[in-house]
């Protein structure tokens, strides 16, 4: 059994996935939201590589999402982000230096020690 669940845009043929720890910790997050809460992932420019990963909780999908939906969580990516992440793998790690959301990106050149940004 795969552990990861994928979802394409259409014609992209580069999809992006969500791991099995990643969709357990969205849904325990979303659980104590309202109905209908997501998490949203998105690139903008900043951070000290260049481009950096955020993540929020919205309860809008606009028509343009890409959604991976898996085991009750669901996850966002504006049309925008998708192209900067197309490959990727949204994981979420919990080891002795803390527990955050990690994205595994085959795109990103170089990143920062923190993992929150990267560059192309």
């Amino acid at each position: 059994m795969s552990d990861t669940l994928t979802e394409t845009r259409p014609g992209d043929g580069k999809a992006i996935s969500l791991s099995d720890r990643a969709a357990r910790r969205v849904a325990e997050i979303i659980a104590g939201e309202g109905a209908g809460t997501m998490l949203r992932v998105s690139v903008s420019g900043g951070g000290c590589s260049g481009f950096q990963y955020g993540f929020t909780l919205d309860d809008h999908r606009n028509d343009d999402d890409l959604a991976i939906e898996k085991a009750g969580a669901t996850v966002l990516i504006d049309s925008v982000s998708v192209m900067y992440l197309e490959g990727s793998e949204i994981d979420f790690v919990d080891d002795l230096i803390g527990s955050a959301f990690k994205i595994r990106n085959p795109n990103a050149t170089a990143s920062c020690g923190c993992g929150t940004s990267f560059s192309i």
